[in-house]
């Protein structure tokens, strides 16, 4: 019984040493933040490969949230026309840089989600959980689209649109979207005058 414990312990410090020593082997995530730190080694051909991909995460605008907040709830019967269902309230709003949207979970089984191919370039979404509210500071000006993903086919999709609309607007508009949805967004599109 003492030879196993005392074996056992022997192959964990070894372990140990191999691992502290780099002869073990580390995370992929790891390897790349070591070389990084270590200016005097080459990076290896993984942890140049995996710069361009940071880059583009870290190209999205930071923004600091300037106060101003704008709700949009999110509704399974519209409370002011009850043929309306499913519905963002409202759909269509205007912000500036810095606003923050804040999506309400006012009734059950609806979330908010940003529209691949309907954001400013370099500007990463949001993709909110059902029956939760999601909150999105706007970092740039363009128009941002959105959806709930289980109603989204059902027309439940709203627009926002920042400082004017920048320079997306071409890019949101030339978007596929499924049933409804599709009509929904030619309705935002002429509404906001874009």
């Amino acid at each position: 019984m003492k030879r196993n414990v005392i074996l056992g312990a022997a192959a964990v410090a070894s372990l140990a040493t191999l691992t502290a020593g780099g002869g073990g082997a580390a995370p992929a995530e790891e390897a790349p933040a070591e070389e990084a730190a270590a200016p005097a080694e080459a990076p290896d051909e993984a942890a140049v490969e995996e710069a361009p991909a940071e880059e583009v995460v870290e190209a999205a605008p930071a923004v600091e949230a300037n106060g101003t907040v704008i709700e949009i709830n999110m509704y399974t019967k519209d409370p002011d026309d009850s043929r309306a269902l499913q519905v963002f309230k409202p759909r269509l709003v205007t912000a500036s840089v810095g606003d923050t949207i804040k999506f309400v979970a006012t009734n059950p089984t609806h979330q908010s989600s940003s529209i691949d191919g309907m954001l400013p370039e370099g500007v990463e979404g949001w993709e909110g959980k059902i029956n939760q509210e999601v909150s999105y500071v706007v970092p740039k000006a363009g128009v941002y689209g959105y959806k709930c993903v289980p109603h989204y086919a059902a027309g439940m999709s709203g627009l926002i649109v920042v400082d004017g609309g920048g320079d997306n607007v071409d890019a949101a508009k030339a978007v596929s979207h499924p049933g409804l949805a599709g009509r929904e967004f030619g309705e935002l599109f002429t509404e906001a005058g874009l």
